[in-house]
């Protein structure tokens, strides 16, 4: 230990005065570089963000709302109000009180929860489009992500809309226990809502969609496509083959998986997600409608996430 700090020590005298400040860490943001989880490539940030958050592997990396607006939308778009809800109904605690969790992930992600709304076109097809967002506690299912999406199918059926959901969650919210698990009726009945009015409810998913999450509406769409790679699923696969204790099939629960076995009908790389929402909703719809391609302006916030485990 001595011998590294001499040899430290030894270095820093050979680095000229104001060459530390100017090199110094803050200086450098956190995300330049982007390890690729399949490769384990070191890829750029502007790269990555040139490529809409898919590396050069073809890993689709998480992306929150905003990014996920600008993909999809031709140009402009209007952000809806989500309602309100309490925030610690239960007065939940586990290492520190959920009440400071949500203030801290409100805080690092500047939303107020896990559910994002946007309307607007989509190859000339005014759409609702309800986007969830991993960053903000593994997109758990909540009171708050209930009530988001209700008021997008209201905002849909009210606008005579289809309404489109990107799925992206680990699971019902443990903080709000049976409240978090109330939300997979309410979500089903809203969905029920868009079918008798005829209107087209489209899910994307994500990886991951997984739990609760999976079990209502994101497996209650009149068409299911799904980013490459993405996991899919109830229970995760480690602790499907904890609970059968045999080791699973190459690529189960993901997303190609699902798709030789009929759950998904296409999985859809990134670039070509609004081009096939707008011929899906123009075939639904009976309308003509352009291709156009979605505006990739740099958005305000919501950079790639956290590509962490589930919540």
């Amino acid at each position: 230990m001595k011998d590294r700090d001499a040899e430290m020590n030894w270095l820093s005298k050979l680095t000229p005065p104001g060459m530390s400040k100017i090199f110094s860490k803050r200086d450098t943001p956190d995300n330049l570089w982007v390890k690729c989880p399949i490769s384990d490539e070191m890829v750029f940030h502007k790269d990555l963000e040139a490529g809409l958050f898919v590396t050069p592997a073809g890993h689709h990396m998480r992306i929150g709302p905003a990014w996920r607006f600008q993909f999809t939308f031709d140009g402009d778009f209007e952000e809806l109000d989500t309602p309100e809800v309490p925030k610690d109904p239960l007065k939940f605690r586990d290492d520190k009180p959920y009440s400071s969790r949500i203030a801290a992930t409100r805080k690092k992600t500047g939303r107020d929860d896990a559910m994002a709304i946007g309307v607007g076109e989509i190859g000339g097809v005014e759409s609702v489009v309800l986007v969830q967002n991993f960053a903000f506690m593994g997109g758990s299912l909540g009171m708050a992500a209930g009530e988001a999406f209700i008021t997008a199918a209201e905002a849909a059926v009210k606008r005579r809309t289809p309404l489109i959901v990107f799925t992206a969650a680990g699971g019902a919210r443990m903080q709000e226990g049976a409240l978090s698990l109330m939300q997979m009726p309410r979500t089903t009945i809203a969905v029920e809502m868009l079918r008798e009015a005829g209107l087209p409810y489209i899910v994307v998913l994500t990886d991951p969609t997984t739990g609760g999450v999976t079990a209502s509406y994101a497996m209650l769409g009149d068409i299911h496509i799904a980013e490459p790679g993405a996991l899919i699923g109830f229970a995760g696969p480690r602790v499907i083959e904890q609970t059968i204790r045999e080791k699973l099939p190459e690529g189960f629960q993901r997303s190609e998986y699902l798709l030789e076995k009929g759950m998904v009908d296409k999985v859809v790389h990134r670039r070509e997600i609004p081009v096939a929402l707008s011929r899906m909703l123009r075939v639904m719809l009976k309308r003509p409608g352009s291709s156009a391609p979605a505006a990739l302006t740099p958005p305000p916030a919501d950079h790639v996430v956290d590509q962490g485990e589930e919540h």
